[in-house]
Parts: C-alpha cells; structure tokens; sequence
C-alpha cells in the first residue's frame, strides 16, 4: 500500500517509483518523506475496487516511526533500521546545546569543548585554567576546581583516562562502566562496606592492571572489605586471602579447594595454583605460522581515533590486535574490517567506519563473529537448540518404536509448539511469581516438575531416558549417551572439545555466562564444514575464563588455523598474545593518542620493539615460560 501512495504522489510530478532520487523534485521528496497535505488517489484497478481509494497519507518518516515503536518483533525494527542513519545535528553540530549556552566561554573553551576532551587532556587544561581568569573568578571557581580534579583524578586511577566526559554510556565496555562506578565509590570515602566486584580487569591492558589494584588496595585502606571474582594473575598475586573453587567445573566442581593467603596457595597442588607458580603452562609454539602467502590490507581508516592508517592481516594465520585501551582494536575490527566483510558477503545493513578501500576479499569466502551477546533472551533457547543438535535429538526420538505407534512428529519433543510440551508452564519447565517491589521468582511448574514436558511424551524413551532425561544432561554425559549416533555425537563432541562438558544439553541460555556463550556459538561454528578460506573475529575471548579454559580454547583456535583459516583475536591476555603467529600492536596511549600502528610481526619481533607498552610486558612474559 505504501508503495502505491508514493507513486501516487509521485504522478503528480510526472515521475514515478522507477525514476531516480536525484531526479525527483525536492516538493515531491519533501510530501513523500513528511507526508501529503491533500488526501492520495490510488487507482481502483491497483485496489480491485469499483471506485478510486483516497487515503490520507503522512510520510514516509512517520510510517518507519511507528514500525520502530509498534512492532514487537525484531523483524520490523531491523527493516526500518536499514533506512536509518546517524548523522551530525546541522544546528549544534554534535554540541547538544543552543547557541546562547555556548557562547559562555572559560579561556576560549565552551561546556561542550571541554565535555569532548579526553580526560588526561582535561585534567591538564584544568591545572592551567586559573591563570585565565582574575581575582574574583578565581575565588568563585577555586573550590568548584577542587571537586571537579578530585573527581577526575578518580576516574584517571582506574584507567579511564581515553574516555571523554560526554561519551554515550551505550558505547561503554562493561568493564568501563564497573570501573567508573568503582571511581565513585572511591570519592564517597564511604567505610565499614563490602565491596564486590566481578572481574573487574575486563578489557583492561596489563599496563593499566597496577592502577587496578591500587585503587582496590586503597578502597580496602579506608576500612572496606574488597571481594573480587577475577581470573587475572596479577589480582591473584596482590590478593591479601584467597578462596579456590573447584576441583573442576559443573557438577565436578562446587568446592572449596583452598583458602587462606597467597604464599600458601603456590605451596598447594591446586590447578588455579600450578598455573600460578609454574608447573603448569600455556605452553609457546614451537614454530610461528608463514600464512598463505596472501593478505587483506585496509587502506586509509579514519573512523574514531584512527589515524588513516593501513593495516595488513596475513591470512592463515592466527593475529592477535593488542594496545591498551582505548587505542583504537575495536574501531579497527569491530566497526571497520567486520562490518566491511560482513557486507561483502552477506549485504549487512551495519555501515563501516570511514576507510578507503580494501585488498583481498577474492582469497577469503567468509567472516563469523563470535562474539559474547547471548545465544538467546529466553530460557527456551539452549546450547542444544542454538547447535541445531536438538533437531537430531527430535528425529531420534520420532523413529523410536513407541513414538511410531503413536504417530508423533517432531513437534510433539519440542517445547516451543503444543502438542507435546507441557501446557501448565508453556514449556518453560517453571513459573514466574510477581514480587511487586521485589525481583520476580521462578518456581518449577507443579504439573511437569520442571520437566517441560506432558506425560505422554515422556513415556517415550531411547536407552532407558525420555527427552526431558536428555536434556537434563550434561554435555560430558551426554557424548557418552550418543555414542552410537554419529550426527548426534559430532555435534555434542564440538562442544566438549571448547572446554563446555560441565554445561547441560538444554540449560538456559539466561544463565549462561558470556564466556560460556561464546563458546557454544564456536563450537557451533566448528560442527560446521569449513572451506578453509573463513576468518573468525574474536573480541577478548578470555573474559570470564580460567588458565585452563584458556588453554582449551586456544587448542581449538589453533585447530581452526590449522585448516587454513585466519583467526583474528582483540586481546590483552598474555598467555593468549604469547601464542599468536602475528601481532598488530596499537597505541601508543588511548582515545586521541592512540589510533596508530606502532609494530607488527610474531610476538618475539614485537617484543624488541621499542614503541608502545605491549612489548615491555611480552618480553618479560616470553622469558618466563
């Protein structure tokens, strides 16, 4: 219909849907995009009604308006975003504020200058600002300055000193956002609180790791109580008591292994510990990958703090994007190589970051992200619908002798159609209870127990277990299960192998962790046939993970460039940076003092580099192990 009205509207300007935009006079544009003062004919033949169809029509602007705020589905919002696109306000040109607001000037800088600031340039601007002003000013504006280098000098501790005052909290990292709200904590000067923090070196370069602890070491000074959930060494190393969970993961796990302080921890035989004092390791690569011999070379990246640059990935090789934060990785690879891949070979809407051009594409046949956003918003979706293993399992279970009798279909194993599934809790396997004031709580459903499942179905059962038995599983468990299945087993195995046995075939995805679901969308991605020609792009994989997970991941990553594929990681860890064939080291500071190529080549070529932070601490990281 909407189609029709814009032709319609168009006829009167002798053009139609066919004719260019920039043919199109600029009353035609303005009436499509805004809307018709005078009601449109639309042509009875096109309606197959007996008369003309008038109808009031309010533009085009209006109309993906109001599918971005009505439509419940996800569908509508990503069409509409397709015609959506940020751009510059042309009144306050990004300020934010009108004309009289900004005129108010201290030593040239209006509140919109010095919101756009880095906060290390700030903070130097703020130190030489009072002898711009005279006596007066200086008495009103002396305590005010006061407060205001306070809180910065907060904000510089903890590592943020790249982001600047009026950067949109959307775009913030979560380790950004944690280390913001710790700054805060630390000027409230509070005491007698307990603090706890869950891997708070998120995204944190190992230069910034000691201003970390610092800033956690003072909070505990003032008379708190710091409680961390971390995986980095040096956190551990600095820790004043220390509480091992373990032995393993899953149901393997859920104990105490050891508590008690640092120097007695690396005199016991745990895992966390061997890796701590060296009888475990992530071990060095004998001999670095050459590659393929071929490349893909971005030329001229200027999105956000990059400076033009031109960077080069040998392709079947593993590279790994290092620097400090804020020095531009994510730019680089997230907003403009993925996006630019991403588009090339699948017509994504996602617009790259501004670059120049780009050689290469003929020797790559395709791009997968795997990234750390959920496998799924609801609890019916788990690492065995997410696989496609749960397909499998229902066809399994469908040409079972009993199910055959009784005529199933696949629907009736699948909690998401009736049939089959549990009607009382709708395949949920629990109940939501409103609290009012309080969180919601789930209870499992009084009908199935939180099986999912109908009676009928469950007394369908293969080697003694029903489908709800099955997905009460976990993976170990279950590749013992399937071991005469091979379609079933392949699947199940990919997902052992990145170090995910301990999870359960149906657990929800709300309570899987990042990490976790990260791991299941590459495990996902190895069950399928490769070509060899693919590049997989990592963001901090390490988030949330052990040495030992570390060490599994790695395997498989490895395994992935053993095929012929190029794997491109953005990371700080070490003993992730140690493994690569080639390093791409950005910086040499964060925000506008990064976005440069400082070195290239295997990490014992960047090690001798003299620029930058990354090769003072990989040195010392080759000569330990």
């Amino acid at each position: 219909m909407i189609f029709w009205q814009i032709d319609a509207i168009l006829n009167k300007y002798d053009c139609n849907i066919k004719t260019r935009v920039d043919d199109i006079p600029e009353e035609a544009l303005n009436e499509i995009l805004y809307g018709s003062l005078e009601t449109v004919r639309i042509d009875r033949e096109l309606v197959h009604t007996s008369s003309d169809y008038f109808v009031n029509f309010d533009g085009i602007v209006k109309y993906l308006r109001n599918v971005m705020e009505n439509d419940e589905s996800n569908s509508g919002q990503k069409w509409a975003d397709q015609f959506l696109a940020e751009c510059e306000c042309p009144e306050c040109h990004g300020q934010r504020l009108h004309r009289e607001a900004l005129s108010y000037k201290i030593w040239d800088k209006n509140i919109s200058e010095l919101a756009n600031m880095d906060l290390t340039e700030l903070r130097e601007w703020l130190d030489e600002v009072e002898k711009h002003m005279d006596h007066q000013q200086q008495q009103i504006a002396s305590e005010i300055l006061k407060e205001i280098r306070t809180r910065l000098d907060f904000l510089l501790e903890v590592g943020l000193d790249y982001l600047a005052l009026n950067r949109q909290s959307a775009s913030l990292s979560g380790g950004e956002s944690q280390r913001i709200r710790l700054a805060t904590q630390i000027g409230s000067q509070l005491v007698n609180v307990l603090y706890i923090l869950d891997e708070p070196s998120i995204g944190l370069h190992q230069r910034d790791n000691n201003r970390l602890i610092k800033s956690l070491k003072e909070l505990r000074d003032l008379g708190n109580t710091v409680i961390v959930v971390e995986h980095d060494r040096d956190m551990m190393l600095h820790a004043d008591y220390i509480v091992d969970i373990g032995p393993k993961a899953g149901r393997k796990g859920g104990e105490v292994v050891f508590q008690g302080t640092i120097g007695e921890m690396l005199k016991t035989d745990t895992i966390t510990a061997q890796y701590l004092n060296g009888t475990l390791n992530i071990e060095i690569p004998k001999q670095r990958r050459k590659g393929n011999g071929k490349s893909l070379i971005i030329r001229g990246c200027r999105g956000n703090n990059l400076k033009h640059i031109d960077v080069e990935f040998p392709l079947g090789e593993l590279i790994l994007v290092t620097g400090v934060s804020g020095s531009g990785k994510s730019t680089l690879i997230n907003e403009t190589l993925y996006p630019i891949l991403s588009k090339h070979f699948y017509r994504s809407l996602q617009q790259p970051m501004p670059y120049v051009s780009i050689e290469g594409l003929e020797y790559i046949d395709k791009v997968v992200n795997v990234d750390q956003s959920p496998i799924g918003r609801t609890p019916r979706s788990n690492p065995a619908t997410y696989t496609g293993v749960f397909s499998d399992i229902r066809n399994l279970f469908v040409h079972l002798p009993e199910a055959q009798i009784r005529g199933y279909k696949p629907g009736r194993f699948s909690f998401n159609v009736k049939g089959g599934r549990c009607e009382t809790c709708g395949g949920n396997g629990y109940k939501t209870i409103e609290m009012n004031f309080l969180p919601d709580i789930q209870v499992p459903c009084e009908e199935c127990h939180g099986k999912r499942y109908n009676r009928e179905t469950l007394e369908v059962r293969y080697k003694g277990k029903s489908i709800a038995d099955v997905l009460d599983m976990t993976i170990n468990q279950a590749v013992e299960f399937f071991e005469n299945v091979p379609d079933i087993k392949r699947k199940i195995k990919t997902i052992q192998e990145v170090g995910l046995g301990y999870i359960k075939l149906g657990q929800p995805s709300t309570t899987l962790s990042g990490g976790e679901s990260q791991r299941v969308k590459l495990a996902t991605e190895l069950s399928k046939k490769d070509t060899g020609k693919t590049v997989y792009i990592l963001d901090e994989p390490t988030t949330g993970l052990h040495f030992e997970d570390i060490r599994i991941l790695m395997d498989v990553l490895q395994k992935l460039v053993d095929r012929g594929n190029t794997v491109i990681i953005i990371e700080h860890n070490l003993d992730v940076i140690k493994l690569a064939d080639y390093i791409i080291d950005m910086g040499p500071e964060g925000g506008r003092n990064g976005g440069t190529v400082l070195s290239t080549g295997t990490p014992e070529e960047v090690a001798k580099s003299k620029k930058g932070y990354t090769p003072k601490f990989l040195k010392e990281e080759l000569k330990r192990k």
